[in-house]
């Protein structure tokens, strides 16, 4: 019999569950179950295998983005000297999280987390424990609603001084690329100079079945998901003046360790600066 409940430690809101629609899969609770995560359901695991079966490697493709993720933030926050933090499809929360990785660096930090799935709303909570000296915030909206998400973010963080915005997983909803173009651009336009914005996305570049997988998991009723080519993808980042090494396969992005060259995945990202 499927699981009607998600196991969570976070005790979320019984009225906002109320609003999840546990009949068709859900991009972010799959990557919750692909990454280890509990915050999931019968119909998302069951979707999550189907994807492996077809294409293996997903699950180092999640972990590949997500380790990316921590990787650009820990740079902003260190190198870079980043204070605040704009987070635009949070998905649900796992481990090193945006707030963890940034305070850990720089406590004083402020994240806004921003996504329209009620179960992350349910499990809100979980996001936002703070370092004493900084503050988290959660926004309850979509990505094409950047006025809104621009409106409610100023609340909490000074668009007058450098944010960093992250779009990690998330521009592949957005099925026409000149709308996710114009998205990422008017986001970055109430943005003061200084600011960056770190991007990933999925390609199937290096394997050919992952557009197969994609395709089949598209068809379930699910949010579907448009993977991009790494020249897509750079794109979003006109105008703006990249991060060393530029756009990459992820795991090529400032590796950590000494074990040589990782090998290329199908999530493709990098950082800009806003000049």
């Amino acid at each position: 019999m499927a699981d009607e409940s998600a196991t969570s430690a976070t005790a979320p809101d019984q009225d906002v569950l109320a609003r999840i629609d546990i009949t068709v899969p859900h991009s972010a609770r799959i990557w919750n179950y692909w990454l280890g995560g509990k915050d999931n359901y019968e119909v998302d695991r069951v979707a999550g295998d189907e994807f492996r079966k077809v294409s293996p490697s997903v699950v180092e493709v999640a972990r590949a983005s997500r380790s990316f993720l921590t990787r650009t933030i820990r740079y902003l926050a260190g190198e870079a000297g980043i204070r605040q933090f704009l987070d635009i499809g949070t998905g649900l929360p796992t481990i090193e999280n945006t707030h963890e990785v940034a305070q850990r660096v720089a406590p004083e930090s402020k994240i806004v987390y921003v996504d329209h799935d009620p179960l992350v709303l349910a499990h809100a909570r979980a996001l936002l424990t703070s370092a004493p000296e900084g503050v988290t915030q959660y926004i309850d909206a979509d990505l094409r609603e950047p006025d809104k998400i621009l409106a409610a973010a100023a609340d909490t963080l000074d668009l007058s001084q450098p944010v960093g915005l992250i779009l990690s997983g998330i521009l592949g909803h957005v099925s026409d690329t000149d709308e996710a173009r114009s998205i990422v651009r008017r986001l970055l336009a109430e943005l003061p100079s200084g600011s960056y914005v770190s991007i990933n996305d999925g390609t199937s570049v290096i394997a050919a079945e992952v557009a197969e997988a994609q395709d089949r998991y598209n068809e379930t009723g699910a949010i579907p998901y448009t993977l991009r080519t790494p020249e897509e993808i750079a794109s979003f980042f006109e105008g703006l003046e990249l991060v060393a090494p530029g756009v990459v396969s992820c795991p090529l992005w400032r590796p950590e360790g000494s074990a040589g060259t990782p090998a290329e995945l199908d999530a493709f990202g990098g950082v800009g600066r806003k000049p």
